[in-house]
């Protein structure tokens, strides 16, 4: 019994809705700030994966050009 009474403190539907309209422009601002954060963080992570394609193409290439002169 005390453990429903305890449950039951966290949740509060009040009789007046717009109450919830702060909580839903909090959710929106929210929601957007972390689409925001994914989104950059995606094109930061093609910009890093590009940088480190060029390198590995890079090194590969001397690679190659040191064991072809190695074998000349």
């Amino acid at each position: 019994m005390v453990h429903s009474y305890v449950l039951a403190l966290f949740l509060y539907f009040p009789e007046d809705k717009s109450e919830y309209i702060p909580a839903a422009i909090t959710l929106g601002i929210f929601f957007i700030g972390a689409l925001a954060a994914m989104w950059l963080i995606i094109k930061i992570s093609k910009r890093e994966a590009n940088k480190a394609k060029e390198l590995e193409d890079k090194i590969f290439q001397q690679h190659n050009q040191d064991q072809n002169r190695d074998s000349l």
